[in-house]
């Protein structure tokens, strides 16, 4: 399935190849920490469970933490 994966930290948009099911397997396929980013769909944010689907576009926005 075709995938177009925005990613916002390093202001990216790319069409890849990917032949998982789930957000998990997309972010071990692109070597992404889970905890590091935040998956969203149409506006909505995923788990690692969801499943995705051909076509899709998916976002990974940065998670940032301070104090």
């Amino acid at each position: 399935m075709n995938i177009t994966l925005i990613k916002e930290r390093e202001q990216t948009k790319e069409q890849i190849e990917f032949d998982g099911t789930t957000v998990k397997d997309l972010l071990k396929k692109q070597k992404i920490n889970s905890e590091t980013v935040i998956i969203v769909r149409n506006n909505e944010i995923l788990l690692e469970e969801d499943i995705l689907n051909d076509n899709e576009i998916i976002e990974l926005l940065s998670v940032i933490s301070g104090g």
